[in-house]
């Protein structure tokens, strides 16, 4: 079983910035990529960034320029450096690990779903 735990959340005020956290745990052999989505209050679940295990990374226009994506393979975390925070980035925040392999004999592997963390950006 792959556990995702996110941290990093909270309230900031516009301008401000916030660092998300999310950690794989489990029996992993191999992730293909990371990445972050948010859904807005009311809105669908959106795309923030991921990033692959060869560090190619890709962002949502609107983040784009704000917003950092990296990775640690070493330790199956992947970190969001959120700068220049608007209120309209406030949303609950999900860490997504996209084609987990448990074992080299696993050739497919499957996505695993963070529990969310709030991101309020208000004055």
């Amino acid at each position: 079983q792959v556990q995702l735990v996110e941290s990093g959340g909270g309230l900031v005020q516009p301008g401000g910035s916030l660092r998300l956290s999310c950690a794989a745990s489990g029996t992993i052999f191999s992730i293909y990529a990371m990445g972050w989505y948010r859904q807005p209050p009311g809105n669908q679940r959106e795309l923030v960034a991921s990033i692959t295990s060869s560090i190619r990374t890709n962002y949502a226009d609107s983040v784009k320029g704000r917003f950092t994506i990296s990775r640690d393979n070493a330790k199956n975390t992947v970190y969001l450096q959120m700068n220049s925070l608007k209120p309209e980035d406030t949303a609950v925040y999900f860490c997504n690990a996209d084609r987990v392999r448990t074992a080299m004999t696993d050739p497919f592997g499957r996505d695993y779903w963070g529990q969310g963390t709030q991101v309020t950006v208000s004055s």
